[in-house]
């Protein structure tokens, strides 16, 4: 697969090599989620199953010209629609769940249900937000900024190990994943979570995640920024040219997100990862493009 350095690049692809993915909606009463969706059925990635408010959804008239590329279930409640979706994915019958105006607590509840849900034993929940920054030569990945308050050692090599699962599929074959932290030492004291950094980097050279580089502790700008780098005289195979972040805690990774779409102008994709199919789930401020690009990096990663 060729790199992916942007959404346009990632659209055009999935166009170009006829990519197309069964989506699972839940509850898709908002014109948000509509117009992705119909954004989506345009550009010929996506057939989707849309769950619950059935009624409504057949008088959009934006959809009709796609309706060969649509299934209906009926669902009397949100609630019920996203039991009913997440049982679609478990069974194998759509490949992304995507979440529509039902709030994220309760479609959750539907997706980590020990019995009917869709987190396999062993594996965390966990967000991988996708930027399309235009001061950025390529797609940076970045987790948690949304799910894991504070991860645990054992929760952040999940986070690599997925983040860099989401890189390969994204084109990328040697991923470079930073370990986010406020400068480039070890503060055991302080910051007890970098301790763990030197482990999850030697784990990435011995084959854990794939064929991937991490290093850390680094801080953003070294990461992203070659030129920093070598003004602090700071060596690290990341080499200022990294693909991904893994943030301290869901802090560090929310601010981070709030301020590239605010003064970066960065268009976002963002994806529940650790789930046996990536759940597109968008916050209330999220735009229709940002659910558009959500399912369309879903398509290539599932």
């Amino acid at each position: 697969m060729e790199n992916i350095a942007s959404f346009n690049q990632l659209v055009k692809h999935l166009k170009d090599n006829g990519m197309r993915k069964k989506v699972a909606v839940v509850w898709a009463a908002d014109a948000s989620t509509q117009h992705a969706i119909t954004m989506a059925l345009a550009d010929g990635f996506v057939e989707v199953v849309f769950v619950g408010c059935v009624q409504q959804l057949t008088q959009v008239e934006d959809l009709r010209p796609y309706l060969e590329h649509i299934t209906y279930v009926d669902a009397s409640t949100p609630d019920e629609a996203a039991a009913i979706a997440v049982n679609l994915v478990r069974e194998g019958k759509a490949d992304v769940l995507m979440k529509g105006l039902i709030n994220t607590d309760n479609l959750l509840r539907a997706v980590l249900n020990k019995e009917t849900g869709i987190l396999p034993s062993g594996n965390v929940l966990t967000h991988v937000t996708v930027a399309d920054i235009p001061a950025y030569e390529r797609l940076l990945l970045f987790s948690d900024a949304a799910v894991i308050p504070y991860p645990t050692h054992e929760q952040r090599i999940k986070q690599v190990e997925y983040i860099s699962e989401m890189c390969h599929k994204l084109g990328t074959q040697e991923p470079r994943i930073a370990l986010i932290h406020c400068s480039e030492k070890v503060n055991e004291k302080h910051f007890p979570h970098t301790a763990g950094y030197k482990e999850i980097a030697t784990m990435a050279q011995a084959g854990t995640f794939g064929k991937c580089i991490v290093d850390g502790p680094l801080d953003v700008k070294t990461s992203c920024c070659r030129e920093s780098m070598v003004t602090k005289g700071i060596t690290s195979p990341v080499d200022g040219i990294a693909n991904a972040l893994i943030f301290p805690d869901i802090e560090a990774g929310n601010t981070f997100y709030k301020t590239i779409t605010l003064w970066a102008n960065a268009q976002t994709a963002g994806l529940l990862q650790g789930t046996a199919a990536p759940v597109v789930v968008s916050s209330r401020s999220d735009s229709t493009l940002s659910k558009y690009y959500s399912l369309a990096v879903a398509t290539a990663c599932s």
